[in-house]
């Protein structure tokens, strides 16, 4: 890195704009302030992002135009050193915990002066290790060399640092430079957070940015987070950390509380909730609407229709807390008769209003919500319905974006589905072993599959298999819990169990005895009698085989035991190979660590 050794710069003649500039970095007049990231699921915080700003009484106060005057003067790389000496410096001073995300251009790396070893050194000296340093490219021009650029991050991962690449999606090449540098965090411009929820392309594009930092094994931040419903779309795509003003804003003394409390969100807390189960829920579907109270009249309530033709309907609320409910069609029709407006245009809007809306807790399951709205009559439908968390007011949804959501479910789990069984197959499957890695919680992997089963396909017939097929399904589906398991078909007659109930043997034990009972019905009286079955083989010779049985495989996966679902996997199916060895249905454990 470049040397953080400031010098007072030589004025330059004619240039008294510059001249200011040069004096707040030569004297340091720059105020350091701290925005928290948190991880998305536990709320947690991973660190803080340190910003800048200039002199309070300055024009240059606001960071957006004191990095461009600097660049206008020839003072960028200048003010880059000058604010990460006095940001780091001032991290360390308030003693804040975690991990300092620090802001450099790239040409900054790239300067010719700079002085490699020198902030170890300096770090050294405020007692700040390197290892505490995610350095974040903000990536703002397209003629930066790659090959230089890829050396000089090289330099500092080689000294402890670690590297973000900042705002994906907004600079000019900044895809190019996430295959080129491989950083070990990306951070998702605001863009594609702002009302992710509404947005479908959206979604799509941060699900695919997921997809990338799995593979790549980088963490994905998203930035600009401002309500429960972005935090909770962006949860449930797989997104890891977050920040913005929902979250924390920036402050100069920020809170050293190391778990965020935001209004509407529930977080998992030190990684004790299943990750199994992420279905989404009623705040995702959340818009923040302008809410009315009792001592409105209906005369305000009218004018904000009519400024507004997109809003459906307007929440009536007493102490934060939902009592009724405005819909705009019949709000409308009812002020359009003679004398309506002028009778009741000063009076509350209780006289107006629907006392009975449809108010549903944030949490609630995306389903259940759809059967209450169904249930609950047609109007929900179009006139929505109010959202609230701990029984206060957070905003409204809509039937429309309830269907689109319901639907994009319905597409997705069709997708990775398996035809026969209906359960989801190996994508799901892996995305839960991923997640229940990256949650560090310990789970049973129990890999299942039929012995036997070919030749009762070749005997039977294949209308039968998969009759027999289903019938391991319908029992593991039977057996797991649906708050704390999950089932899936990974083809042909092998599923995978994820389990986290504690009495996981129990369930285990249960699925084998009842397939050894009911895979009886399945043959034929005289193959009973013999406790199998002859076929030929494919050299034409008589074989016998035991009726049908089924092998599971068990693995208890530990905290940092497996780094992904392709280790999980491996070792799944060595124990359900040992499985098969054994005689009839049953079960091995590995307990090999």
């Amino acid at each position: 890195m470049e040397a953080l050794t400031v010098d007072v710069l030589p004025a330059r003649s004619g240039a008294s704009p510059c001249l200011d500039l040069e004096r707040i970095i030569g004297e340091r007049r720059l105020q350091p302030v701290f925005q928290p990231i948190v991880d998305l699921q536990t709320g947690t915080v991973l660190g803080f992002e340190g910003l800048i700003r200039g002199p309070s009484d300055s024009a240059l106060h606001s960071p957006v135009s004191l990095f461009e005057h600097a660049a206008r003067c020839g003072l960028g790389v200048a003010l880059d050193r000058t604010c990460r000496r006095v940001t780091t410096e001032r991290f360390a001073e308030l003693a804040l915990p975690g991990l300092l995300f620090l802001n450099i251009n790239p040409e900054t790396l790239l300067a010719p002066d700079h002085r490699p070893g020198e902030t170890l050194g300096f770090l050294a000296r405020i007692g700040l290790p390197a290892e505490r340093i995610i350095i974040e490219l903000t990536e703002t021009h397209p003629n930066c060399s790659y090959l230089a650029l890829r050396e000089a991050t090289r330099h500092y991962r080689d000294s402890g640092f670690r590297i973000a690449l900042d705002d994906l999606g907004e600079g000019f090449s900044n895809l190019r430079l996430w295959s080129e540098l491989r950083p070990d965090l990306v951070k998702l411009d605001k863009h594609f957070v702002q009302n992710i929820q509404h947005d479908p392309l959206k979604e799509q594009f941060v699900r695919s940015m997921v997809d990338i930092a799995r593979e790549s094994g980088a963490m994905l931040v998203a930035e600009g987070i401002e309500s429960p419903a972005e935090l909770r779309t962006l949860r449930n795509l797989g997104v890891s950390y977050g920040q913005g003003y929902l979250i924390g804003r920036p402050l100069a003394v920020p809170a050293l509380e190391l778990q965020a409390s935001i209004d509407g969100v529930v977080w998992t807390g030190n990684r004790s909730r299943s990750p199994i189960r992420q279905a989404p829920v009623a705040g995702d579907l959340l818009i923040e609407a302008t809410a009315l109270t009792l001592t409105d009249n209906n005369e305000t309530a009218y004018q904000h229709f009519a400024n507004d033709p997109d809003l459906f309907a307007i929440p009536v609320l007493e102490n934060g807390v939902p009592v009724g409910l405005l819909r705009r069609q019949h709000f409308l029709e009812s002020f359009a008769r003679p004398f309506n407006r002028e009778l009741y245009g000063k009076k509350s809007c209780r006289v107006m209003m629907e006392k009975h809306p449809l108010v549903v807790n944030a949490e609630m399951n995306i389903h259940d919500l759809s059967s209450l709205v169904v249930s609950s009559g047609r109007k929900y439908l179009t006139d929505g319905f109010i959202i609230t968390g701990q029984g206060r007011y957070l905003g409204m949804g809509t039937g429309f974006d309830l269907m689109r959501k319901i639907n994009e479910l319905q597409i997705s789990a069709a997708r990775y589905a398996n035809p026969l069984t209906g359960l989801p197959g190996s994508v799901p499957i892996n995305e839960t072993i991923d997640r229940l890695l990256e949650a560090e919680l310990p789970f049973v992997a129990a890999y299942a599959d039929l012995d036997n089963f070919k030749p009762f396909n070749d005997l039977y017939g294949y209308a039968a298999g998969d009759e027999l097929i289903e019938l391991v399904g319908d029992i593991l589906v039977d057996l797991a819990d649906p708050d704390r398991d999950f089932v899936g078909h990974v083809g042909g007659d092998d599923f995978v169990l994820l389990l986290q109930s504690a009495d996981w043997k129990n369930r285990l034990d249960t699925l084998t005895a009842r397939f050894d009972l009911a895979v009886r019905e399945y043959f034929e009286p005289r193959h009973l009698a013999a406790n199998g079955f002859e076929i030929l083989d494919r050299r034409g010779e008589l074989m016998f085989f035991p009726l049908t049985s089924v092998s599971v495989g068990v693995l208890c996966v530990r905290p940092g035991r497996y780094r992904s679902y392709h280790e999980v996997a491996a070792a799944m199916a060595d124990a359900k190979k040992m499985a098969k060895k054994m005689a009839g249905s049953a079960i091995f454990v590995e307990r090999r660590a």
